[in-house]
C-alpha cells in the first residue's frame, strides 16, 4: 500500500515513525510545511516533520499550497493508496481528497466532535475537561467534520499541561492510526457520522492568550496556567516587566483582598510561598520567571524579590 503522510509538528511525528517502520505498507512522500525564519536571526527552521523524515530517508514535499495544480499534480503521480494527516495545518481540498481509492484519514487529538479545530488539547485543559483522547476520521472538506473511523479516551489528569497530554495523545494517535489501517483498507471498519449538534470549535492560541486575568476564579487562571504551557506561556506585569508563571495551583483565599495583591502564606516549615488573590479564591505560584531571569520556585521568588510580597499584579 502506497501512503503518503502529511504533517508538520512535534505531535505529528510518533504517527510518521510507525508508519516509516509499519509492514503494511510504504510511505512514498511526506509533505509538510515551507522551511520558515524562525528566532532572532530569522533563520530558516524545518518542521519536527520534515527533520524526522530526512532522519528516516523519506522524500519531503514542501508544495506550500495545496490548492495549487502544480502541487495536486505532484501528489497524483505519486499515486497514494491512503493519505494519512496529523495536524499538517492546511485544510485539503476536495481534488486531493479524492486522490486516494481509500480516502484521508486525519489523526486529531480529540474526541470529535468536541474541539474541532486547531488547538483542541488546550482547549480540553482550559474547559476543565476530564478526558480527552484520539479520533482517526475520514477527511472531508470542512474543519475536522468528516466521518469517525475509531476513538480511544485519554483521561486529563489534574497536572496535565498543553505540553504533557500533547506527547501522550501524539503516542496513541500512532498506534490508534497503525491498528487501525489494516482493517480501514480491507473495508470492515464502517464511520460513523459526527452529530453537529454536539461540536465546539478551537482557533490558534495567541500569545496576549497566556495573560492572566486576576478578577477570574483560580481554579479558571490554574487551567489556562497549564493550557498554556510551554506555548505562549502564562504571564502577568509586574514593576512594568512580565513575569511569567511557568505553575500554579488554586488554594483557598487567606484573606478578603483586592484581586491581583501578592500575599505570602506559610507552606512547610519556615517557607513562604507567593499567593495571588483572584476573583474567585487564590493561586499559589509554584514556579515563576522575572523578565530576564531564570526560572526559579515561588519561595525563591519571594526571596530574591522582597517588594513582590504586597505588590498588585497585571498593572
Amino acid at each position: 500500500m502506497r501512503v503518503i503522510y502529511m504533517g508538520t509538528p512535534e505531535f505529528a511525528v510518533p504517527t510518521l515513525r510507525v508508519l516509516a517502520e509499519w509492514d503494511g505498507g510504504e510511505v512514498v512522500a511526506v509533505v509538510t510545511r515551507e522551511d520558515r525564519p524562525a528566532g532572532r536571526g530569522q533563520h530558516l527552521a524545518t518542521s519536527p516533520v520534515k527533520r524526522a523524515a530526512l532522519d528516516l530517508g523519506l522524500p519531503v514535499i514542501q508544495p506550500g499550497s495545496l490548492r495549487s495544480v502544480e502541487a495536486q499534480e505532484v501528489l497524483r503521480a505519486l499515486a497514494p493508496d491512503v493519505i494519512v494527516v496529523a495536524a499538517f495545518g492546511q485544510i485539503l481540498p476536495q481534488a486531493v481528497l479524492d486522490l486516494p481509492p481509500h480516502g484521508c484519514l486525519n489523526v486529531h487529538a480529540s474526541l470529535l466532535p468536541r474541539w474541532r479545530g486547531a488547538s483542541p488539547i488546550s482547549a480540553a485543559i482550559l474547559a476543565g475537561d476530564d478526558e480527552t483522547g484520539i479520533t482517526i476520521m475520514r477527511m472531508d472538506a470542512g474543519l475536522d467534520t468528516g466521518p469517525i473511523v475509531r476513538q480511544r479516551t485519554q483521561p486529563i489528569a489534574p497536572d496535565a499541561t498543553t505540553g504533557t497530554l500533547t506527547n501522550a495523545l501524539a503516542d496513541m494517535g500512532a498506534v490508534l492510526l497503525i491498528e487501525t489501517l489494516p482493517a480501514w483498507v480491507m473495508g470492515t471498519l464502517i464511520p460513523t457520522q459526527q452529530d453537529a449538534s454536539q461540536a465546539t470549535v478551537t482557533r490558534l492560541l495567541r500569545k496576549e492568550d497566556g495573560r492572566l486575568d486576576w478578577g477570574q476564579d483560580a481554579i479558571a487562571l490554574s487551567r489556562q496556567v497549564r493550557a498554556c504551557s510551554p506555548w505562549p506561556g502564562a504571564f502577568t506585569r509586574w514593576n512594568g516587566e512580565t513575569l511569567k508563571v511557568l505553575s500554579a495551583h488554586a488554594v483557598p483565599l487567606p484573606r478578603e483582598a483586592e484581586p491581583g495583591l501578592v500575599l505570602a502564606v506559610p507552606a512547610t516549615g519556615k517557607h513562604r510561598v507567593p499567593v495571588v488573590v483572584c476573583g474567585g479564591g487564590a493561586l499559589a505560584l509554584d514556579e515563576a520567571q522575572a523578565q530576564g531571569k531564570r526560572p526559579v520556585t515561588g519561595e525563591e521568588l519571594l526571596r530574591g524579590y522582597p517588594g513582590l510580597e504586597g505588590a498588585t499584579l497585571g498593572a
